[in-house]
């Protein structure tokens, strides 16, 4: 016990806000929850203290929970956008036919009373006190009978009676690979406050935003079930299923039907849990003594690749630390659940029955988005490229150290995201980054926005001022923003810090507006027995240029235009060549001209950017080539 109150202690400690921005503050919360779920009928109840500290300069009379569980009843708002939108989620609803025709049917809509999900709160007070509530959709809206004025605390308590629906998105039930609880979003949690005001947005379908706290979770459960999730268990040898420090299983009494699970996580802003009576539960220690943990059905078809994915897990988790900076937590685990992949705060659930390969992937992803989401809190619901999009950029490269491809055709991790951005563009369906994430007209464009033009913001940054700048870029951001809730404009300015360059036109432009990158080569002509070459920015977004040219003897040099934006030069990108750097090119003349010191038919080819880094959308006209 005294080594278990140590550790509490000194995770907490060791978790200090330190967000560079002056004047940055955050709020705080402490839960403290205990819940009896009932497996045979999926409902449970609960009680809630939350202790607020309102650090902000504002005296607030209004307080708003999230109440998610609500979205999984027909007629909802999450029911009414996939009846709506063009292209809903597969997994989220059914497909037949009728009269030859594709009829597509909301799954929430057809749930029964006993299947749908739902958070009905009762006894709600403030101090003591019984304050006004009113529920509205997916969240509950607190009239405060004291405002909470500038650093100060106050405590709510409240019962909760649930319901968890059956498994449709993330959350629920009897999910398709027989996982019985995946309790994600289950419990009222408090709307974030910062300074832009209010987060209270109803859960329709996408990303989350919480407030950073503590909590102290209770469970009661049926005995043959076992949990695993976020935070540390604080009573392993009570518990036995594999938690106990010593090894040997607990042997309880016939008598005892439940048995209480009690964790505690230390400076999150969020808890999920996953429970199955046929779990197995091995864990590994990885780098710095974590201890990763994995919860899996007992299936023979699941069995050897979860084997082998404990030491991937392992590797993923040391590259992380060396990429991006060290794990903070002791804990992590992976658990079969959900309904694909979804990060939660020191674990995720991802479905199981993958292969190998997909199944080390997903887990990449999903560890990887405890750094950018769970450590680096931004906004997701606002800059949901921020999370899934850096999370895909280092995990592509994850991926690629600890399950290396031979095909050539993998060789630059970032391909993917690349060809799906150029392929949004032609469809003309994107819209800005800085879209919220349940306003995307349809979800192709929400996706391949988030994760694809996302990380290739990354990718393509790398480009504009260099790979190294970039990986270190990476790294302070890491260090200066862990346990905050950093914004777009961060990312910015420690990019501009680390390396020199003026940033603003690119976060402006790549972010909050749907500007394109194309540069041609429009023409190659003899002049004084030199070549005389003319480019064309044919799209709005202007960029440095990187160009390549092959000689017919074989040699070749390089030439950079700088970009005058950015008042600043990158380094040499490819130290075995020549490079010549030409004066800037302003952004409001549509071509620039220079000239080589060879003629034209000593020319091979010449290349616009050579590294394929820069989101070029039209490719063909980058190449010359000597007919």
């Amino acid at each position: 016990m005294k080594k278990l109150i140590l550790l509490t202690l000194f995770s907490a400690l060791s978790f200090g806000q330190n967000n560079p921005n002056p004047g940055y503050w955050q709020q705080h919360v402490d839960y403290k929850m205990e819940l009896d779920m009932n497996v045979k009928n999926y409902q449970y109840n609960g009680k809630q203290e939350l202790v607020y500290t309102n650090n902000s300069a504002d005296t607030l009379h209004k307080v708003f929970y999230h109440l998610y569980f609500n979205a999984f009843q027909p007629g909802s708002e999450m029911d009414s956008r996939l009846k709506t939108i063009a292209d809903p989620d597969k997994r989220m609803v059914k497909t037949f036919k009728v009269a030859d025709k594709e009829v597509k049917e909301s799954r929430i809509s057809t749930l029964k009373p006993e299947e749908i999900g739902y958070l009905k709160i009762k006894n709600f007070k403030q101090n003591g006190a019984d304050a006004k509530t009113r529920v509205v959709g997916t969240v509950l809206e607190v009239t405060l009978n004291t405002p909470i004025t500038p650093n100060q605390k106050t405590t709510f308590t409240l019962e909760f009676d649930g319901q968890v629906p059956l498994q449709v998105r993330r959350s629920g039930r009897n999910s398709e690979e027989g996982v019985a609880l995946s309790m994600t979003q289950w419990y009222p949690k408090m709307a974030e406050y910062d300074f832009e005001g209010w987060h209270a947005d109803p859960y329709i379908g996408r990303e989350f935003h919480g407030v950073w706290g503590n909590f102290d979770v209770k469970i009661n459960i049926d005995k043959n079930y076992t949990i695993g999730g976020t935070g540390y268990l604080q009573n392993k040898n009570e518990i036995g299923h594999g938690y106990q420090d010593n090894g040997v299983e607990v042997k309880h009494s016939r008598k005892t039907k439940t048995l209480t699970w009690h964790f505690v996580a230390p400076n999150v802003h969020d808890f999920a849990w996953g429970a199955d009576d046929n779990y197995i539960h091995d864990i590994t220690v990885g780098p710095n003594n974590v201890e990763l943990h994995f919860f899996y059905k007992n299936k023979a078809e699941n069995l050897e690749n979860w084997k082998k994915l404990q030491p991937k897990t392992a590797e993923i988790l040391d590259y992380l630390n060396k990429s991006v900076g060290e794990y903070p937590y002791k804990q992590y685990s992976v658990i079969q659940g959900g309904d694909g992949g979804m990060e939660y705060a020191m674990c995720t659930l991802i479905t199981g029955n993958r292969s190998f390969g997909s199944l080390v992937g997903v887990t990449a992803h999903e560890f990887a988005h405890s750094w950018f989401q769970h450590i680096l809190a931004s906004n997701e619901s606002k800059h949901e490229w921020m999370d899934e999009g850096f999370t895909s950029f280092i995990s592509d490269l994850a991926m690629q150290s600890v399950l290396p491809s031979k095909s050539e055709e993998e060789e630059n991790p970032f391909e993917g995201a690349y060809s799906n951005y150029r392929y949004l563009v032609k469809t003309g369906k994107e819209q800005p980054l800085s879209t919220h994430a349940d306003r995307y007209d349809i979800n192709m464009a929400y996706g391949i926005s988030a994760y694809s033009k996302g990380e290739v913001f990354l990718a393509q940054l790398g480009y504009i001022i260099g790979v190294e700048n970039l990986m270190k870029t990476i790294k302070r951001y890491y260090s200066d923003y862990k346990f905050t809730h950093p914004t777009p404009n961060d990312i910015k300015r420690t990019a501009e810090k680390i390396s020199g360059a003026n940033l603003d036109w690119y976060l402006v432009d790549w972010t909050q507006t749907t500007n394109t990158i194309d540069y041609a080569i429009n023409e190659v002509t003899d002049e004084n027995n030199k070549s005389k070459i003319t480019l064309e920015r044919i799209g709005r977004t202007p960029m440095p240029i990187d160009i390549l040219v092959v000689y017919t003897d074989g040699t070749q040099e390089t030439i950079y235009i700088p970009n005058t934006l950015m008042r600043w030069e990158k380094p040499n990108p490819y130290q075995t060549l020549s490079r010549t750097i030409l004066k800037g090119w302003d952004w409001a003349y549509p071509t620039y001209t220079f000239e080589l010191e060879k003629s034209k038919e000593k020319i091979q080819a010449i290349v616009i950017d050579p590294s394929g880094l820069m989101a070029d959308v039209e490719l063909d006209n980058n190449v010359y080539e000597k007919e």
